[in-house]
């Protein structure tokens, strides 16, 4: 486990906008309530929360990843309309204590979802 530091820093902010994740005309996820991480020179993440999430709509996809700085990443597929999203979704179930805040939060891939919508809260 490596500490985010000046050489590789890691900040999670509330996000001030309400964020929908759509798939065609399917809204995967509306929230108030993202976090965003800036993690060193990496383009800022948005995660939220599970339970802004329409569940019925993922499944568990067997990838597992590694980050020294957030621990292991699971990731879901996404099924809408009979079209599967394979691992469009991650997730770090039990995250280092430095980005504790991303517990039980989801984050989208960009090219695997059609909009990643911000929108006045």
């Amino acid at each position: 486990m490596r500490q985010p530091g000046p050489d590789h820093p890691i900040t999670i902010t509330a996000h001030p906008k309400r964020v929908r994740v759509v798939v065609g005309s399917t809204v995967v996820a509306d929230s108030t309530h993202a976090l965003a991480l800036k993690e060193a020179s990496y383009p800022a993440v948005l995660y939220i929360p599970r339970g802004d999430a329409n569940w019925e709509l993922f499944a568990q996809n067997p990838r597992s990843t590694h980050c020294p700085y957030k621990g292991d990443a699971s990731y879901y597929d996404l099924t809408i309309d009979g079209t599967t999203k394979a691992a469009a979704v991650w997730s770090y179930e039990a995250p280092f204590p430095a980005v504790a805040a991303i517990k039980d939060h989801l984050a989208f891939y960009p090219d695997k979802v059609d909009a990643i919508e911000e929108m006045p809260a």
